[in-house]
């Protein structure tokens, strides 16, 4: 018998954050600075305590949830709900996004220890785990949607957390306008499940997907679960950064360094990713929507990872690699692979985090220098930064026996073994772009660990991180204090053993087996797959025979031998490739598409409907036309109002001749007749 979870405990996984973001919200001043991170700490320690407590009993026991904690509205039988549903899905993400957000907050310690905003921000980054665990947690779309909603305006306040820097504002507003566009297809993914099914419930839904695949999109052809399913993978592509809805999360990075760990991470970017792993028993109805998905995250996978080749932003080329890693996540949702895809999200996130942090720490180091043309030699200065950024780096490229190994292994392998049309390009995709991966990731650690230092003569105008320092004189890198350090050696851990301690249970074993559903008779690349898994380190072994380990080891020879080596190969290679280099350095030139072309369509559209619409038919014809009809009335109603007596007399005479005549002119034509 399972065993069975508590309600208030549950309840105090989301709550306890929220708590600590209102105290430093509403009682900053009160508190001061201590006694804002001291509560948001707490709160967040007490979510991750218990979310460890409930994977212990998913896992070990088989506990599960799926109750109702709040009505909030019932229209007819059709509900309105809060409530949760706990299994291994669930489990697993309270944990990743409590334990990542732990790490980011005892790092803002250090990292914001000069910033005037310190308690708003940990209030705002308090109330995104909040928001994030809302939405990992539920158990209906309504709650979902709240949570979807609540990160996307969280990370604008936290994006835009600088609020005098002109290009944080700018860049808070494009990930928010970004967001919008796929929350729209997100919602009308909603709308259709709610209209066609009747429910918001996850429960309920899936019992009726069935149903749902015999349904036409009404006045057409087409399944209602395919358009459903690419109305919520277009809302995915928003949350989750994919081709063409990426461009919002590379200028995140213009707020502070710890919330773009924590949003690149382990909360908003995986929300995408989570929603489709449990959309699973509608997404397993649609070939035509996994192809869309698989075609997305292929696309995005590898020609984000090329722009991550040429940025000397050392935040920004951790950023591009973040786009990348989720193309390959959105790639195995493609191929049905969804453990996979949660796997790799799970083994990202802690080394994605430990990169972010050891890349703010790094800036620090540096007096807030971001340019990774000005370092170098950073090794003997920062020996745990520089340990730890080696080890998140090698979980990043798929070093064997590191955690990303495992992950990126498995979607390469579900790829290949995928029957969907659109897997070749796919298997292309992933396949490449482990040499890219590898190629940027040391091109950046040779860059800023190795080599001549640069920062005593810096050539470059720094890339400020922060408005408040101004010190960017020569000087000696230092190592950072305790609390910056100590998240980066927490973090470096699972980075390093989490994948080969839990590929068998959640890949191959039955850790998901109620919480993910695949097909497969139509998608057997799982199955697959196990037959082939003799156990971790037999994987690990094989890897180092296998074409992506060589391609990594490829990509990181590559990179020392242009970068320490033969530095003017990389600068002939501009020279020669130049327009190549300008199509990179100017991101395929999406933003410039989106600024004068889709925003010029849509201040043409705007503009066409505030003079047609507005102008024109509401104001002139409704309310403007109303008025000078009526005024057209008066003025000829003010020719018979005269207030003369006599005339008044005149038009009752001429009144009743004309009822009289009308009244006898049928007896008149008789008579004429005869």
């Amino acid at each position: 018998m399972s065993a069975q979870l508590s309600q208030n405990m549950l309840l105090a996984v989301p709550l306890a954050p929220l708590v600590g973001s209102a105290i430093a919200g509403f009682f900053g001043k009160a508190v001061g600075r201590r006694g804002a991170h001291i509560v948001t700490i707490l709160g967040v320690l007490i979510a991750f305590i218990i979310s460890a407590m409930v994977l212990k009993d998913v896992a070990g026991e088989g506990a599960r949830y799926n109750q109702t904690v709040y009505e909030w509205m019932a229209l007819g039988n059709f509900k309105m709900e809060v409530g949760f549903m706990v299994d291994g899905l669930t489990a697993m993400m309270m944990v990743v996004v409590t334990f990542v957000s732990l790490m980011v907050h005892i790092y803002t310690i250090g990292y914001m220890e000069e910033d005037p905003g310190y308690q708003r921000f940990f209030s705002y980054i308090s109330l995104f785990t909040f928001s994030m665990l809302m939405l990992v947690m539920s158990n209906n779309f309504l709650q979902l949607f709240f949570g979807w909603e609540a990160v996307g305006l969280v990370s604008y306040l936290l994006i835009g957390f600088w609020f005098k820097k002109p290009t944080a504002i700018f860049a808070n507003l494009k990930a928010f306008l970004v967001n919008r566009v796929g929350d729209f297809g997100f919602i009308l993914g909603i709308g259709l499940i709610a209209a066609f099914a009747g429910t918001l419930n996850y429960t309920e839904t899936f019992a009726k997907a069935g149903e749902l695949a015999k349904l036409n999109f009404p006045g057409t052809d087409w399944m209602l679960v395919t358009v459903t399913c690419i109305c919520l993978f277009i809302g995915a592509m928003g949350k989750s950064a994919q081709f063409p809805l990426h461009v919002w999360l590379p200028d995140s990075m213009e707020g502070p360094t710890p919330i773009s760990a924590l949003i690149h991470a382990a909360t908003m970017v995986t929300a995408g990713i989570f929603m489709v792993a449990r959309m699973s028993p509608l997404f397993e109805l649609s070939q035509t929507a996994l192809n869309f998905v698989m075609t997305i995250g292929a696309i995005t996978a590898l020609f984000m990872g090329f722009l991550g080749i040429i940025q000397n932003d050392i935040k920004r080329v951790v950023a591009y690699s973040t786009l990348s890693q989720l193309g390959y996540m959105t790639v195995a949702l493609g191929a049905s692979a969804y453990s996979v895809a949660v796997f790799h999200l799970m083994t990202h996130a802690f080394f994605k985090a430990l990169l972010f942090l050891a890349a703010g720490s790094v800036i620090i180091g540096m007096h807030h220098d971001q340019d990774i043309r000005n370092m170098g030699g950073l090794r003997k200065y920062m020996p745990i930064t520089w340990i730890t950024s080696l080890l998140g780096s090698l979980a990043l490229i798929g070093t064997p026996f590191f955690s990303g190994f495992y992950s990126k292994d498995s979607i390469i392998e579900a790829v290949h073994s995928s029957h969907l049309a659109a897997s070749h390009f796919a298997y292309f995709a992933v396949v490449a772009g482990v040499f890219v991966t590898a190629f940027y990731s040391f091109r950046m650690y040779f860059l800023v660990f190795h080599g001549k230092e640069h920062f005593h003569h810096k050539p470059f105008p720094p890339e400020e991180d922060e408005p408040h320092h101004d010190d960017h004189h020569a000087h000696t890198p230092h190592e950072s204090p305790w609390v910056v350090t100590a998240p980066l050696l927490l973090l470096a851990i699972p980075s390093v053993v989490i994948g080969f301690m839990t590929i068998t249970p959640m890949l191959y074993g039955d850790f998901f087996k109620d919480a993910i559903t695949v097909d497969f008779d139509k998608h057997p690349a799982l199955r697959e797959m196990g037959m082939e898994f003799h156990g971790p380190v037999a994987m690990a072994v094989h890897g180092l025979t296998s074409l992506p380990f060589w391609l990594a080891l490829a990509g990181v020879v590559v990179a020392y031998w242009f970068y320490m080596l033969q530095p003017a190969i990389p600068a002939a290679i501009k020279r020669i490739f130049s327009p190549v280099y300008r199509l990179l350095e100017n991101k395929y030139y999406m933003d410039w598409i989106n600024e004068h072309i889709l925003a010029a369509a849509a201040r043409l559209i705007g503009r066409g409907l505030w003079k047609g619409g507005d102008v024109g038919i509401i104001d002139g014809l409704l309310v403007n036309g109303s008025a000078r009809t009526v005024g057209s009335i008066a003025q000829l109603t003010r020719f018979i109002q005269t207030g003369y007596l006599y005339w008044y007399a005149l038009v009752m005479i001429l009144g009743v001749f004309g009822l009289m005549t009308w009244q006898l002119w049928p007896y008149l034509q008789t008579l004429v007749g005869r």
